[in-house]
């Protein structure tokens, strides 16, 4: 690949772009805020509400320190736990803080970044906007420079809301926990930069970048289920194992050193951004994609959506069973770790039922399996917006394929898939535990109404407009929030009622009830039917 020369000659007035790479860039930031004034600080406010209210949860649950320290020792002591979450480094309420929400602030943090990244370089691009905006007096550098000083702001806002959300057990702990999360969130900020100008789409750039981020979780649960003081090599190559390792109320004190590292890798990776967008022209990439198929043929939409799908699906599909035989491996000394304390044992109950803890263990883990499947759906029904947001659908259906088939091959993948997955999750979590394989297929498959009626809200809201497809993110996440911390900080029933997983039966150890599972699933049609009719009749967007 040639370098890459200026888009458009800079006005005869104007001196050469070349000499002014940065021109541009605060005008950019402007609109970049602008464009995420909602995304950012809803992030902020879940990670926020996360830390602040489980704080307080955890405070309740171990007021002494005598409680804290034997939990502390227990967690330290089980393998799978400390895959999951990470060692504990002090007996105060702020280590309990910092185990157990560090590393997913950690994630959070980083998913925020790589959608702000890639929206505002390669996104831009893609759609051909980027170099409308490049035939006029902006520098060659000004996109780059904006999305990660967007991303890198609101990392460090971000920072101060969790330094904020945990000052009052300690100044110095809640420092380092600030800048370990803000950290975590501009190394992938960062990566994904590169991963923008090596990929030739948003969708690219973004799956790799999650990929990265889900290798550094897999390395760093490695590690920390070999060894309990987070000094293992496997830890030490995970951003994720850095959050935890700057120890964060820990009982020798914080190691501020860390945040060096993070500073240092992120800086490494912002330099090879800039050497590679300097390398390229605008719209170009270094990985090119291949004019059409491999091998085989494309049978139709239906292969289509599969071909275009499928690799996103494989990796859903392995994600799900790992974690299921993890999660089952946990089972059974989940009534060991929590012991004699009558909240710790609420909060499962509140999420897996009022069954035996074992029991509820299993519940829950089979409620966050759906949770989370309830992201795959709604990113893989609007892979239809962003194949109609890049001008790809419109070709096809200038021909004789109508939308209902384009539609309707995706939406099989998304509905199948997610049932799919949920089917490994308990696969996974059969081979973990190696008992209840029947129960345990029925607790994550009575999920699967829920799933659905998260991705027909998708449907909808798709059909609608396209504009209006964005909120389904927002969907998804509010009800990922309800059910996972919602139980935690004792919210009220009618706000968990939000939620459609709130009203499934809690299998296993409850009877069954079959009238929420048939409610949800008529509803999951109704709405998939109702978007449909929407987009039939709207017009495409562009």
């Amino acid at each position: 690949m040639t370098p890459a020369a200026s888009v458009t000659a800079a006005p005869s007035a104007a001196p050469p772009r070349g000499h002014r790479p940065y021109a541009g860039t605060g005008t950019l930031v402007r609109l970049a805020l602008r464009r995420d004034r909602v995304m950012l600080p809803v992030w902020m406010l879940v990670v926020g509400a996360m830390v602040t209210g489980g704080t307080g949860a955890l405070e309740g649950l171990y007021p002494t320190a005598a409680e804290r320290a034997d939990i502390a020792a227990a967690m330290n002591a089980n393998s799978s736990m400390r895959s999951l979450v990470g060692p504990v480094f002090g007996d105060t309420v702020g280590a309990l803080a910092a185990w157990r929400f560090g590393v997913f602030a950690a994630v959070l943090a980083a998913s925020m970044s790589l959608v702000v990244v890639v929206r505002h370089t390669r996104e831009e691009e893609e759609t051909g906007r980027q170099e409308m905006l490049s035939s006029g007096m902006l520098g060659r550098r000004a996109p780059l420079t904006a999305a990660l000083a967007t991303a890198l702001l609101g990392n460090a806002l971000l920072g101060l809301v969790v330094t904020a959300a945990l000052a009052g057990q300690g100044l110095a702990g809640a420092l380092a926990l600030g800048g370990a999360v803000a950290g975590a969130g501009a190394v992938f900020a960062a990566l994904a930069a590169v991963a923008a100008q090596v990929t030739e789409s948003a969708r690219l750039a973004k799956g790799a970048t999650a990929g990265a981020l889900g290798a550094a979780f897999v390395l760093r649960a490695a590690g920390d289920a070999g060894e309990a003081g987070g000094g293992a090599a496997a830890t030490w190559l995970s951003p994720l194992g850095w959050t935890e390792n700057v120890r964060a109320f820990g009982t020798g004190g914080e190691r501020w050193w860390v945040l060096a590292v993070f500073a240092a890798v992120t800086a490494l990776l912002v330099a090879a951004a800039y050497t590679l967008t300097a390398r390229r022209d605008v719209g170009m990439s270094f990985l090119a994609s291949r004019p059409g198929p491999a091998n085989g043929r494309i049978g139709g939409a239906g292969g289509l959506a599969w071909r275009l799908q499928r690799g996103s699906l494989l990796g859903w599909s392995v994600g799900f069973l790992a974690a299921g035989v993890v999660f089952g491996g946990m089972v059974d000394g989940a009534a060991e770790l929590v012991g004699d304390n009558e909240q710790a044992r609420a909060i499962f109950e509140r999420m897996g039922g009022q069954a035996r803890l074992t029991e509820a263990f299993l519940s829950a883990m089979c409620g966050l399996f759906g949770l989370v499947a309830g992201l795959y759906v709604t990113g893989s029904v609007l892979r239809l917006h962003g194949e109609e947001s890049s001008q790809r659908a419109e070709p096809m259906l200038a021909a004789a394929l109508g939308r209902m088939r384009w539609a309707a091959g995706h939406l099989v993948i998304a509905f199948g898939g997610s049932a799919l997955i949920l089917l490994l999750a308990a696969g996974g979590l059969w081979l973990g535990h190696g008992k209840d394989g029947g129960a345990v297929l029925g607790a994550c498959l009575v999920q699967l109404p829920a799933v659905l009626a998260v991705g027909g809200l998708a449907v909808l809201l798709y059909g609608v407009s396209p504009q209006a497809a964005s909120a389904a993110w927002g969907v998804a996440g509010l009800v990922l929030a309800l059910g996972w911390i919602g139980p935690a900080l004792d919210l009220p029933q009618p706000v968990l009622d939000l939620s459609p997983f709130a009203h499934l039966p809690r299998l296993p150890g409850t009877p069954m009830d079959w009238t929420p599972v048939w409610v949800l699933t008529v509803l999951a049609a109704a709405l998939t039917a109702a978007g449909l009719v929407r987009l039939r009749r709207r017009d495409l967007a562009g």
